[in-house]
């Protein structure tokens, strides 16, 4: 259970991943004393997937840290709208504008090297196992094994889905730019965090810098929580 006035973290996963990205965070937050939960959507369409983030408010105390990785970042940018959340936490993610997508955001930036390691197949686009190293290269070779395993698929439209809602613009954010990712191209990383006007930190990391340097995301997250726990005490 969560201690007194200890906001809850909710995290929510991007593309070729599943909560169990988050593995390496649960058990310090849990520690703490936050209430944890995972959104588990299934990359099926992106109201869909805002809907199920949503639902995990209900399932914790408030008020709400929400965490998304990479796609996760659109989809917290859309459900942080929701009067539970309090802060927001960008792990290399995306973070559209009311104007755009993932997909047009992504555009204003050159094509990284994961997309040429890419199938579609049974209707989901799928990471293709020499594509891990780019996902994930500074992960031993059995955690990267590990990630291109639990991989979710998503559907190839995803990305040109629009809905509306941008947290960003009214609630505190954090951002975390992985300067050496090869899915989300650090310069939108920069970019997107400077727009938000977000608490930025560097790391020199891939694409998934929860699992390859997991304390000082948790140090982002922990900053995060902290902020509220004040606000809220104020």
């Amino acid at each position: 259970m969560a201690k007194q006035n200890q906001p809850s973290i909710v995290f929510a996963h991007g593309l070729w991943a599943d909560g169990s990205c988050f593995q390496k965070l649960i058990p310090a937050l849990q520690a703490d004393g936050h209430e944890v939960m995972c959104s588990q959507h299934g990359l099926d369409s992106l109201k869909g997937d805002v809907e199920c983030v949503t639902r995990c408010f209900g399932r914790v105390s408030g008020p709400v840290v929400l965490v998304g990785h990479s796609y996760g970042g659109t989809l917290i940018t859309h459900a942080g709208t929701d009067s539970r959340v309090a802060a927001l936490v960008y792990i290399a993610a995306l973070a559209p504008d009311e104007t755009e997508t993932s997909q047009s955001l992504q555009q204003k930036f050159p094509v990284t090297e994961v997309f040429s390691h890419i199938e579609v197949a049974d209707g989901r686009i799928w990471l293709k196992s020499d594509g891990i190293p780019r996902f994930a290269g500074d992960l031993p070779e059995a955690e990267q094994k590990v990630v291109w395993a639990t991989q979710a698929a998503p559907v190839p439209d995803l990305f040109n889905q629009k809905i509306d809602g941008v947290a960003w613009q009214s609630k505190p954010s954090w951002y975390i730019v992985a300067t050496e990712d090869r899915t989300i191209q650090p310069e939108l990383e920069r970019f997107v965090a400077k727009r938000m006007g977000a608490t930025t930190v560097e790391l020199r990391s891939s694409h998934v810098p929860m699992l390859s340097q997991p304390q000082a995301v948790l140090d982002v997250i922990r900053n995060a929580a902290q902020a509220v726990q004040k606000s809220k005490a104020a």
